[in-house]
């Protein structure tokens, strides 16, 4: 593998040319006057997804460069390295292997690829773990007597199933009512536990290592809750996520599905950690969610840079953020069960690119992650979108629109494709006012993603368009993309917080700290 951080490339001091002599006054307006097939260039199929990047503040050149920027960087033998199964997560030296888990098994592979017979051993695992896996779904989904699954589990554990299980409700199993149970605040837990009984409730405890703080609180206190009501078959009531099978053994769980050290959490619904997904949508379903995103891999590892969509998505972000200076990216899904993936891509985003050093630990002198944000529409325009309309900054808008709706109410659907359409529409246009009061400037990119339906394989082929487009911006900035240690110094300092809170010692504490837990012990 050989890449080079982006900012080191000629085709940087080339983008930064060009965004001085035409990209700072860049104006959409008369580019489409200008170019009746616009729409045409800038819009692509890519598989279950179609994309509309018309409305961006790009053209052929800037484009031509910015791909010229991929290659110079290194990204196409960066990424046949993840598919290589190459431990490209250098920190912790794991390899990168969530697409393996949509990945079929070797007998229906292309054996012209010399790639995936160096990962056969893991696939061979991949299969065995996930026909388990659907075999005990099944057997949940038959069983009348289980009304409600709840999972327990956090961060990638909790988002990922939680966004795709509201996603497809229109695919969920009649007769059984999922509740997802993330955070430490013990009102979650307090508040799903009123709606359920034991008898007829099924936990799920989602933990890699069986020792995630916020995760195992709340399911020794479900554990509780169970034996207080008179519950005494754990072993029937609770399976376990995890690789730490003899701590699962010792909680009193029987039924275990493990995954492995290359997938990372924000990485990980395609595992046994999208057992509550499986249970809802049928070993079929999610059959189809893995066949979906399995599509998209295969578009990414061999359509050629200009028309391989998560690309040319990753790239636009690297443009606006790096040269634009863009901070932000908002997310609104025009579909209700797409609620929760705002949520789901400020995780995968984030959390990925959300770095200030390079791989070799560098400081890095440019920006990296934007902040990712939002809302499904219509309700965000009745919320935030003032400020994307006429605001001081400039936040390009992703929209996320289906052609057709799983619903039969007149009238509805054709409304909300109006609204998606003329928001998209009206960032771009503007509207002139001398008042100034009711002036929008206009000239505000946006990009267009449609689904003609969802369902388990689009949400699939979505989630890892989303993916991948991560993993092109984190590859030209030269960081890596698959390791969390922000993530772990807040966790570190809360086990002496509440040691400290319950002993009321503030001994060496800071100022603020210290006054704020005596404030709380009066």
């Amino acid at each position: 593998m050989n890449t080079t951080r982006c900012d080191r490339t000629p085709s940087w001091a080339a983008l930064q040319a060009r965004f001085e002599t035409s990209g700072r006054s860049f104006d959409l307006r008369p580019e489409f006057a200008a170019d009746p097939l616009r729409f045409a260039s800038f819009s692509q199929s890519a598989p279950h997804v179609f994309a509309d990047l018309s409305k961006n503040l790009i053209d052929e050149a800037t484009q031509a460069l910015l791909l010229d920027l991929a290659r110079e960087s290194g990204l196409e033998s960066h990424r046949d390295a993840m598919f290589a199964g190459a431990k490209i997560n250098s920190t912790e030296q794991r390899a990168v292997m969530h697409w393996l888990l949509r990945n079929p098994p070797l007998a229906l592979t292309d054996q012209g690829r010399a790639d995936i017979k160096n990962v056969a051993t893991e696939l061979a695992q991949v299969h065995s773990t996930l026909d388990a896996m659907l075999a005990y779904a099944e057997a949940v989904r038959a069983d009348a007597d289980i009304t409600d699954v709840v999972n327990i589990g956090i961060g990638g554990s909790d988002l990922g199933p939680q966004m795709a299980v509201l996603a497809l409700d229109e695919f969920v199993t009649p007769g059984k009512r999922f509740h997802f149970v993330s955070n430490v605040d013990g009102h979650e837990l307090a508040a799903v536990l009123k709606k359920v009984k034991v008898e007829s409730t099924l936990f799920l405890i989602a933990s890699k290592t069986f020792t995630t703080i916020e995760t195992m609180t709340n399911a020794h206190s479900a554990k509780a809750w169970f034996e207080a009501q008179g519950g005494t078959h754990i072993a029937r009531h609770f399976a376990a996520l995890t690789t730490n099978v003899a701590a699962a053994n010792n909680f009193g769980i029987s039924t275990t599905f493990g995954f492995w050290d290359w997938v990372g959490g924000r990485y990980s619904v395609w595992s046994a950690i999208g057992l509550p997904l499986a249970i809802a949508i049928g070993a079929p379903g999610f059959r189809a969610f893995l066949a979906g995103a399995h599509d998209m891999d295969e578009h990414f590892r061999t359509a050629p840079l200009a028309q391989n969509l998560p690309v040319r998505l990753g790239l636009l972000d690297v443009w606006y953020r790096n040269f634009h200076g863009f901070t932000s990216r908002s997310v609104a899904p025009y579909h209700c069960a797409l609620k929760r993936y705002p949520a789901y891509l400020q995780q995968l985003e984030m959390e990925s690119n959300g770095k200030r050093v390079d791989a070799s630990g560098e400081a890095l002198p440019f920006s990296t992650s934007p902040v990712v944000w939002g809302e499904p529409g219509t309700n965000g325009q009745h919320a935030y979108f003032q400020m994307l309309h006429q605001g001081t900054d400039v936040v390009p808008v992703e929209f996320v629109a289906v052609k057709k709706p799983l619903h039969s109410l007149p009238g509805h659907h054709t409304l909300l494709l109006a609204n998606v359409l003329a928001q998209a529409q009206a960032l771009m246009l503007g509207k002139a006012d001398a008042g100034g009061h009711k002036h929008f400037t206009g000239n505000r990119p946006s990009t267009f993603l449609l689904l003609d339906e969802l369902t388990p394989t689009s949400l699939g082929a979505l989630i890892a368009l989303q993916e991948h487009r991560v993993f092109v911006s984190g590859s030209l900035w030269g960081i890596n993309s698959f390791d969390q240690w922000g993530v772990e110094l807040g966790k570190v300092l809360a086990k002496d917080v509440e040691a400290r809170l319950l002993s009321g010692d503030t001994a060496g504490l800071d100022g603020s700290t210290a006054g704020l837990l005596a404030r709380l012990q009066a």
